[in-house]
């Protein structure tokens, strides 16, 4: 399931060169994974309570055109693959015209929350991912 987190760039996120920080897109990205995760009911403390926790273990990301104090963005965030402990999730950055400035593809390892070793991704999350993917693994 995609999910669209919609923002407006505020001034705080501009640098010296008047456009957006590269270090805020992944600021953005993580906004829209957390909507991801809020959307299908796997919010912190529910993962948490599964004894389990989300760390991101590598990010990938395009930048592909600048963007301006005030533009307006739509995050664009899906699951990808599933590995046994890990998964993929692609996420795309639009502006206000349709064009995509960022795309990044983005690896989350899930570990035990108390031994933080690597643990299986719950049954709950796995069935949200393309049953192809989910197959070949990670």
């Amino acid at each position: 399931m995609e999910v669209t987190l919609e923002i407006i760039v505020r001034s705080t996120e501009i640098d010296v060169n008047g456009h957006v920080n590269n270090a805020k897109y992944l600021e953005y990205l993580e906004w829209g994974r957390e909507e991801w995760y809020d959307r299908n009911e796997f919010h912190y403390d529910t993962i948490l309570s599964w004894g389990l926790q989300t760390v991101t273990v590598n990010i990938n990301i395009n930048y592909r055109k600048e963007c301006r104090q005030g533009d307006r963005l739509s995050i664009r965030t899906r699951p990808e693959k599933l590995g046994r402990t890990s998964f993929v999730m692609k996420q795309e950055i639009y502006n206000q015209h349709g064009d995509i400035v960022a795309d990044a593809t983005v690896i989350t390892v899930m570990i035990d929350a108390i031994t933080r070793k690597s643990s299986p991704v719950p049954v709950q999350m796995a069935r949200l991912f393309p049953a192809s993917e989910a197959s070949a693994g990670a």
